[in-house]
């Protein structure tokens, strides 16, 4: 899986969620997972969870960690059981740094405070996966906790480098273990 971290400020408004975002703006072919920093804004009209779109429930971060994925060839229970495994790294990886974090499906909590957004969708090529971690809580539309603010975690770049290494080894680990088995009747 190839992974890119794009120094560049982004706002994330949610039509970053669209089939090869990745390889248009950052010439990654094939499954990839890229992280930017930067204002997160998804108004209802882009948003893709229809729950949040019948409850009324915005997205908004004034400074939010985002990483999109594409991935081909799989389906969308598939898709969104790889969005939890990313979950899962971001929760390890804080863990490891000594914060004790809980999860609820996709979502990761810090004191009871939300830490992430995250959605998994189909497109016609691809399963695109969005997950976001807030920098800083205040101005958030519910309770948050930020990894500056709150996990006073400075070094986002490293951080955001260190999740997708991990989480693209992880799927590559997944993709070896499935081709060394043998079949069994």
């Amino acid at each position: 899986m190839n992974t890119k971290y794009i120094n560049e400020t982004i706002k994330y408004e949610g039509h970053q969620l669209s089939p090869h975002w990745i390889y248009k703006n950052f010439n990654l072919k094939g499954d990839a997972i890229t992280a930017f920093c930067g204002e997160c804004e998804v108004k209802l009209e882009n948003m893709v969870d229809i729950e949040d779109v019948i409850n009324n429930e915005p997205i908004y971060s004034k400074y939010m960690l985002s990483f999109i994925s594409e991935q081909f060839g799989i389906t969308l229970t598939e898709g969104i059981l790889r969005q939890r495994l990313l979950i899962c790294t971001i929760k390890e990886l804080l863990e490891k740094r000594g914060f004790k974090i809980t999860r609820n499906g996709d979502d990761l909590f810090y004191e009871g405070k939300k830490l992430t957004v995250s959605i998994a969708s189909k497109s016609v090529t691809s399963v695109l996966i969005h997950t976001g971690i807030n920098i800083e809580s205040d101005g958030a539309p519910v309770k948050a906790a930020g990894l500056k603010s709150d996990l006073h975690t400075d070094d986002i770049k490293t951080f955001a480098c260190e999740v997708m290494k991990n989480y693209s080894e992880e799927i590559e680990d997944i993709n070896f273990a499935a081709t060394k088995v043998r079949g069994v009747y």
